[in-house]
């Protein structure tokens, strides 16, 4: 039972370690950047850091509820390749807000999008859910191929 149950979330718990590694990247850069020189320079790269680390910290849970919730209600590959590229996106949000604030706006932007794809697939998954206990039609692997062909279209900028 531990092996059928962990061959339905590996993926997801994957993507889940790797966001921790890269909330401490993160930590790591503000402290790093907090026990700096105290120059005019320094405090506004410091301010630029620590609003791009709570920016991040922000959206953080709803990443996460949104991940499992599509993974374990739908397809744990569609949402866990969602939940890469969010990564990659927040790392480039992270990095673009060190430089000036517009250069993270595609970050933020694109992010936005991945979360509306996973909490469709939460939704669509729910429902799907709902229709096999309540009205006896099971449409889960139509809307698994359909998660899947559409993963792949958040890569297109």
């Amino acid at each position: 039972m531990y092996v059928a149950v962990m061959e339905n979330i590996f993926l997801l718990v994957l993507v889940t370690l790797l966001s921790v590694v890269q909330n401490v990247f993160f930590a790591l850069k503000v402290e790093k950047e907090c026990t700096g020189q105290h120059s005019k320079n320094h405090s506004e790269a410091f301010e630029r850091l620590s609003c791009a680390n709570r920016n991040c910290m922000d959206t953080y849970p709803t990443f996460l509820a949104v991940l499992w919730c599509a993974g374990i209600c739908l397809s744990q590959a569609p949402a866990a390749f969602a939940g890469i590229i969010y990564l990659v996106v927040r790392q480039k949000y992270f990095v673009g807000y060190l430089g000036q604030t517009c250069q993270s706006t595609p970050g933020f932007l694109f992010g936005k999008r991945i979360l509306f794809f996973l909490s469709l697939m939460c939704v669509v998954g729910i429902i799907n859910h709902l229709m096999l206990t309540y009205g006896g039609s099971d449409y889960k692997e139509y809307i698994q191929t359909i998660t899947k062909v559409v993963s792949t279209l958040l890569l297109l900028p």
